[in-house]
């Protein structure tokens, strides 16, 4: 009998090991993968919402935050009487005409506007401003208002925990806590 030269024993022997590993590496029950699913981040207290319609031919688009009461008081409270609000949170409110506008009677062009508020126990102040893109009213200008127009709120029909727009033909309107806020646009 000859002797295999010790390469080809080597070869042969190495073959064998893969072999036997590979057939018990089929054998091993399968392992469960680790969880890809995301993490879902926690609710932000104040959801960016939008609210869009058609008033005449003009697209309406509302882009805010919506916060909520929490059983605080909001108007003449948190929001107090007399200064400038954001109408909403976190960003400025915007409000966004495709075309023209006649807002209480008052002409606006067609744009892009920051929207803000001035409550007081009566009558509010409603402000288009020409600065879209601002953080609250941190920063708000009173000089680049495109329109400012009087308003009378009135007692909502039923309380409204967030706050809300809606755009309709007539107009837009927001909602929050007890109050709402009708602006006629056409």
């Amino acid at each position: 009998m000859k002797t295999l030269p010790l390469f080809r024993r080597l070869a042969f022997g190495l073959a064998a090991v893969l072999t036997t590993s590979a057939s018990y590496a089929q054998d091993a029950p399968a392992q469960p993968k680790p969880s890809t699913a995301l993490v879902q981040a926690p609710a932000k207290p104040s959801p960016a919402a939008t609210a869009t319609g058609k008033i005449g031919a003009a697209d309406v688009t509302v882009n805010y935050s919506s916060p909520a009461v929490k059983g605080r008081t909001i108007f003449g409270g948190l929001e107090p009487y007399g200064k400038v609000w954001r109408a909403g949170a976190n960003e400025a409110t915007t409000v966004e005409f495709s075309k023209p506008v006649m807002v209480e009677g008052k002409a606006l062009p067609a744009g892009k506007y920051g929207f803000f508020v001035i409550p007081t126990e009566k009558q509010w102040t409603v402000i288009f401003n020409k600065v879209p893109n601002q953080w609250g009213a941190f920063k708000y200008d009173e000089k680049q208002d495109a329109l400012r127009v009087m308003v009378t709120p009135r007692k909502a029909a039923a309380m409204a925990e967030r706050l809300a727009y809606d755009v309709t033909p007539k107009g837009l309107t927001l909602r929050w806590e007890n109050v709402e806020m009708p602006v006629a646009i056409k």
